[in-house]
Order: structure tokens, then C-alpha cells, then sequence
């Protein structure tokens, strides 16, 4: 079967379009996969520098889209490598059907973001009683950023966030974000204590690393929370843990990759995800969709910062 392998560690250019061995069921689901999201997970894998990936040559890739062979139904799915692939094995618990009337790509779109952005409204203890909430969602045009933005406005949460482009903050306050901060025109720590009377947010959702986790504290009011899952910068978290004592405020930390394995929590998460989507008020913003030919250029306009949404692989039989 045809996969995206990386070939070695390095940047895009290590990523080659191969033949690979059907993956094995054993316990394990197989999907027939019709489309895959790309993350910035997967471009740290590429570089060696995500957790417990194994050395290459590997199939990458960790969300998809498609058909499980089993039964024929379109499923989306996670998993921590291969799933740029025609085939992918994967647990069934990891497994969802894909909301009625949504596309390939949709549902390829779905799984990183949406639980990504859920589980951490979970962590900030804002998925009940939070209307007069505000939180503060870096790269909010990206995709966890704009699944945070439908999240929030189901929620009732006073959303503020960062982009350095005008066209792409116009686009997320299309999806219910009220308060856009250019970050090349205007300090955001600045933005926020204008934007706010000087009090700061409850809650920021930072993936950024470096030292805007100790910015993002900055930004926070009494008892807030900052909830870090990624490091887009390549830098580790820069703070001081005493800049958290005079407000009572914490850092959280957020990772898909363990939350994953707790099936109780990522159910009940599905559950509440799956009754939005079907009430037609969550739905992915796919902003490219490029041929797995192309998996070089998806993962460059991730590292340059150019999506808006979702950037989506597309397979061989997808485009038949």
C-alpha cells in the first residue's frame, strides 16, 4: 500500500510517498483511509523531537478519515503514527462515526482539534458555569484554535485571540470569536490589559511555548489558569514559577497523546462533542486540501504559518 513515510529526521523534505506493508489487525480496527489531517505533533515527529515516536523510517501521520473494512462505515480516528497511509490500524476506542452530511476531509479534521480544544475547556473547569468567562486562545486561526472557537461560543465564553494576519482573524470571528488581536500590529499582553480594563483573562490556551507562557500568565487575572499543550516556537515553556503566587494562578499541562489512552474520559468528551455536531454547531474549517504527493508543502504551510483551519491529505481512492 501507498503511506507518507518519514524517510529520516528532518524538516519536509524527509517526507516520500512509498510502498509499506498492510498494516495487521489483530485487536486492532482497520480503516481504509480516504483523507488525514496534518498537525504540528506531526512536524515534531518529523524532527525526532515528539515522545515515543519511534526512529524513521515510519508511516506519520495521527488523525484520518475513512472506511473501516469490517463493516463499510466511514469512521474518523487517532493514533500517535501511521495513519497517512491506505491502510491504518487502529483501537476501537479511538475509533467515532462521522457526523451525518460531513466530508472525508471534515472528519479528517476532527479528532486532534476538537478534543484537543474540549479537553481543554475541561482542564480550565469552564465546561459548566462559564458564561462570564473570558479566555485567551493563541494561533486561534489554526486548527485547535478555530475548533476552541465554536467550542467557546456553545459554551457562552468571552473569546479573545491571536493572529498575526487581519484576513484570518476576520475569518475565526465568523465562527463566534468576539475580540481579534493582530499580534504584528499590537503587543498581545498589551491588547488583553486594554481589552479587558486592565483585570486580564481567566483562562489562556497557549501552544506557543518559550516566552509567551510567561506572557500568557501576564495576561491572566486572580486564580486564572494558563493550559499549555504544545510548543510551536521549538522552545520550551519560559516562566517563573513565583510570577503564579501573587495572582493564585496555575499552568496546566495538556496532552492528547496520554489523554488518549483514558477511554472513560475521551467517551465522555465524544459524547458531548457528537450532540453538538449533530445539532449542526460544531463543524471543522478546512482551510487546504492537498494529494499525499504533496505532504511536504502541507507540513511547510503549517511551519510557515500560512493555514487557516485545517490542513487536510488527500487519498488516491478519495480522489477517484
Amino acid at each position: 500500500m501507498q503511506a507518507v513515510v518519514i524517510t529520516r529526521r528532518g524538516g519536509p523534505e524527509v517526507l516520500q510517498v512509498q510502498d509499506v506493508a498492510s498494516p495487521l489487525g489483530n485487536e486492532q480496527q482497520l480503516v481504509r483511509v480516504e483523507a488525514g489531517g496534518v498537525n504540528f505533533a506531526d512536524i515534531m515527529a518529523a524532527r525526532g523531537g515528539y515522545p515515543g515516536t519511534p526512529e524513521p523510517p515510519l508511516v506519520a501521520g495521527r488523525e484520518f478519515c475513512g472506511v473501516r473494512v469490517s463493516d463499510g462505515k466511514r469512521v474518523m480516528g487517532y493514533t500517535q503514527w501511521g495513519a497517512f497511509a491506505e491502510l491504518v490500524s487502529s483501537r476501537s476506542h479511538l475509533l467515532w462515526p462521522v457526523p451525518a452530511g460531513w466530508s472525508a476531509h471534515a472528519g479528517a479534521a476532527f479528532p486532534v482539534n476538537f478534543f484537543t480544544a474540549y479537553l481543554a475547556y475541561w482542564k480550565s473547569g469552564l465546561l459548566e458555569g462559564a458564561r462570564d468567562a473570558r479566555v485567551l486562545i493563541h494561533a486561534v486561526a489554526g486548527g485547535v484554535g478555530t475548533a476552541a472557537v465554536q467550542i467557546g461560543r456553545v459554551l457562552g465564553i468571552e473569546m479573545y485571540g491571536t493572529s498575526s494576519s487581519d484576513t484570518k482573524l476576520e475569518r475565526v470571528k465568523q465562527l463566534g470569536l468576539q475580540h481579534a488581536i493582530n499580534y504584528a500590529k499590537q503587543d498581545y499582553e498589551e491588547a488583553i490589559q486594554d481589552l479587558t480594563q486592565g483585570e486580564g483573562v481567566d483562562v489562556v490556551f497557549e501552544m506557543l511555548g518559550g516566552e509567551h507562557t510567561a506572557k500568557s500568565i501576564r495576561c491572566l487575572r486572580d486564580f486564572g489558569r494558563v493550559i499549555v499543550y504544545g510548543t510551536a516556537s521549538g522552545e520550551r515553556a519560559h516562566f517563573d514559577p513565583g510570577a503564579l503566587y501573587a495572582k493564585g494562578a496555575s499552568v496546566h499541562g495538556l496532552w492528547l497523546t496520554y489523554l488518549s489512552a483514558k477511554a472513560a474520559l475521551m467517551e465522555e468528551a465524544w459524547e458531548e462533542l457528537a450532540e453538538w455536531a449533530a445539532k449542526g454547531w460544531l463543524h471543522p474549517l478546512v482551510g487546504t486540501v492537498l494529494p499525499i504527493e504533496k505532504a511536504a508543502v502541507a507540513y511547510r504551510l503549517l511551519l510557515e504559518r500560512k493555514n487557516i483551519g485545517k490542513v487536510v491529505l488527500e487519498f488516491p481512492e478519495r480522489r477517484s
